[in-house]
Order: C-alpha cells, then sequence, then structure tokens
C-alpha cells in the first residue's frame, strides 16, 4: 500500500473519533456477538515505521543568576552622609568615589592624635636630654649609675609613647580615609537606599555593587538526573565530567535563548538533604551586559544521539509509570510493547530498547486498542511526518 502523505493523514485524523467508536463497536462485537450476525470490519488506523535519526536534544533546569562578583557597600565609620556622587544602575570602576560622609569629627579626632604624637615626641628628647646630662656625672663617680638608670628608663617609656601615638594618628587617618567610600570591584551600582543627610552605621548597606562581566547560572540536578549525567560523560571523577560536558545554553524567561553559550563550572559536594538535589553552576559570558543579578531562566544541556529509533509521543501510553506502543504483527494484529526511553523532544521520544528499526507502530488511536486487535493498516510517510512535526 502506497504510504499517504501528512494531507492525507490529516484526513485521517479528523476520522478518529469514529474510527474510536467502530473499534468499541468491534470489540464487543467479538464478546457478545450472536452467532450467525455478521460482525464489525477491523477499524483502519494510522501506522508509521520507526527510523533512525542523529539529533541533539535539551534536558532544562530552572535556574538563578548571580553576577560573578556581589559586593555590599557598607560604611566602615558612622556619620551624615553628606554626598552621593553616583545614580543606581551606574557603572564604576574600582577605585571611584561612591559617597562621602561627613568626616569633621574625624579629621578632628587626627588633630589630636597628631599633637599627641608631638608632646610624645617631645617627651622621648627631654629624656634624651636627662640621659646626656646625667652620663658624665656617672663617668666620673659625681652621682649614682642608680639615677642614668632611671633617666635611660624613662627615655625608653617616651619612646613606646611615640610609637603608641604613631598608631592612634595612622587609626585616625584610616578612619578619615573611610569617610570617603570607594568601589572595590569594576560594575553596576544596585538600589541606593540611603538618600543625602542620612545618618549611616556600619549596619547600614549603602548599596550593592555587581560586576556583571561573567554571570552565575545556578542549577538543581535530581538524584536521578545526577545519575544519568554521570553516565553520560566520559570520566573518572566528577571534576573530568564537567570538562567533556559541551557548552549549555540558557533560556530566558520569555524562552529566548541567550546569545552567549556557557559552560558548567563546578558542581557541588553533596546533596541537599531537605530537597534531594545537587547544585551545579554555569558561567556565561556577558559582554552587553542584558543580564543581571535576580535574573531567572533554564539551563540547557545538550544530549546527542547518534542513529537513534524517534517514536511520535502521541503513539504511546503509560501504563505504571512505563511507557508502550502497539506494534503491528502479523495478520495486522497490534501486540503492546514496553519501551526504554533515552529523551525527548516536544514531539518524540528517543527509544535505546524495546523497538527496532523498521518496526511498525500504531501512529495515533492507541487508546481504544488492545493486545490481538486486528486492524486496517493506513501507513504515513515518516518523512512527511517529521516535516509536519520537526523534532
Amino acid at each position: 500500500m502506497k504510504p499517504l502523505d501528512i494531507k492525507q493523514y490529516n484526513s485521517w485524523v479528523k476520522l478518529l473519533t469514529a474510527i474510536s467508536v467502530a473499534t468499541v463497536l468491534y470489540s464487543c462485537a467479538n464478546s457478545s456477538a450472536t452467532p450467525g450476525m455478521p460482525q464489525q470490519p477491523p477499524p483502519a488506523l494510522p501506522v508509521v515505521q520507526v527510523t533512525t535519526t542523529t539529533a541533539t536534544t535539551f534536558r532544562e533546569y530552572p535556574a538563578s543568576l548571580e553576577g560573578k562578583v556581589n559586593v555590599e557597600i557598607r560604611p566602615q565609620v558612622e556619620g551624615y552622609l553628606n554626598q552621593i556622587f553616583v545614580d543606581e544602575g551606574a557603572y564604576v570602576r574600582v577605585g571611584q568615589p561612591l559617597f562621602k560622609i561627613d568626616a569633621r569629627t574625624y579629621n578632628e579626632s587626627l588633630n589630636n592624635t597628631k599633637s599627641s604624637l608631638l608632646a610624645a615626641q617631645a617627651n622621648v628628647s627631654k629624656a634624651q636630654v636627662e640621659i646626656d646630662r646625667l652620663t658624665p656625672l656617672v663617668e666620673h663617680n659625681v652621682i649614682s649609675d642608680v639615677q642614668l638608670k632611671t633617666a635611660k628608663a624613662a627615655y625608653d617609656a617616651a619612646v613606646a609613647n611615640v610609637k603608641q601615638a604613631e598608631a592612634a594618628v595612622a587609626s585616625a587617618q584610616i578612619n578619615v580615609g573611610y569617610t570617603l567610600v570607594k568601589a572595590t570591584a569594576n560594575g553596576y551600582i544596585g538600589r541606593i537606599p540611603k538618600k543625602k543627610g542620612s545618618l549611616v552605621s556600619k549596619d547600614d548597606i549603602l548599596t550593592v555593587l555587581s560586576d556583571i562581566s561573567e554571570m552565575y547560572a545556578y542549577f538543581s540536578m535530581s538524584e536521578p538526573d545526577f545519575l544519568s549525567f554521570k553516565n553520560q560523560f566520559a570520566g573518572n571523577s566528577i571534576e573530568e565530567k564537567v570538562k567533556h560536558v559541551p557548552s549549555v545554553e540558557l533560556a530566558l524567561a520569555d524562552n529566548s535563548v541567550f546569545g552567549s553559550k556557557g559552560k558548567i563550572s563546578t558542581v557541588e559536594g553533596q546533596f541537599d538533604k531537605t530537597t534531594g538535589a545537587i547544585s551545579f553552576r554555569a558561567t556565561f559570558p556577558n559582554p552587553g551586559g542584558n543580564l543581571r543579578t535576580g535574573n531567572t531562566g533554564k539551563v540547557r544541556i545538550p544530549q546527542q544521539f547518534a542513529d537513534a529509533m524517534i517514536v511520535p509521543i502521541e503513539s504511546t501510553f503509560e501504563v505504571q509509570d512505563k511507557v508502550f506502543v502497539f506494534a503491528v504483527g502479523d495478520s495486522n494484529k497490534v501486540v503492546s510493547k514496553p519501551i526504554t526511553v533515552a529523551g525527548k523532544t516536544t514531539n518524540y521520544y528517543f527509544v535505546k530498547d524495546g523497538l527496532k528499526a523498521g518496526d511498525k507502530i500504531v501512529f495515533a488511536g492507541v487508546g481504544n486498542l488492545q493486545d490481538g486487535v486486528a486492524i486496517v493498516p493506513q501507513p504515513i510517510s515518516a518523512d512527511s511526518l517529521l516535516k509536519a512535526k520537526p523534532l
């Protein structure tokens, strides 16, 4: 019989309802018809031949995105916010001034410490003068050396006070420097909750600085998916297997595919006891800055099939989590066969086991069939079907 083209197939689809009714009547006739009554003719159903193809499918995993650097900008000193040099969303470079805190109190503290340093240095000079005065007197036995030892001890204490005063000056200078808050990385400025004139402290977050030149996409796999992942790629360790994973894609919230491909870079060391999943991180270049921290999407990991058998999903049915098809056997009688699914697309299953290339299966109308029922096959061209429903 000449295979139907897709237009003829569409006509057959319109008749499926009538065919289903005929199938039911046929079954009833076989079971309850009285001898001598004519039996209903076998149903005519579309049949397609199992073919093989080479294709790439994708496994998708929901992901959350973060910039490779997300820095909370916090003040190191308390004070009133005098100036804000940037606006929300601005791109800044490392070292660029962002905020200015009132520095008057810290400048005064610096001046006080400098004065204390001068006083300490003067005490050192005074102690040195005393040592210089007493040394010749001791040498000529005019006075006891106890006085000289006391003078030297006073000198050492004065030197120590100078060191302490120098540390206080350095600390005060650091605090003055902290009044000018600078960018610690290249990136984009986030929300700025504090406004000019606000009193800020070390507990406040002035903004968040995000470096989004590269984006991290975090996603999780269930234990079965993780075991399948390990078996799919070569390598003796997870690190080696990750290196063999081809470039992955990122499907955005509007289902468009991001222009740059990424690579899986890390796998977490253990499963989450609550969710039973393990986390992955994929890295995507983001040269245009189109992705931002907080975006969501789906990481698409390619799965390649060479000479894989394909079966239309609508040709299958499930019983107790197993997938079956009706194969057409001798005398055009159908028999249900379980199949092992290795992957899928929107319209097709990739079959690992249960069928062989060239087998004929019922394409549609499998819901009312039973094992051993004879049908009238209506062949459908596999090429025509693939044109109408691409992989």
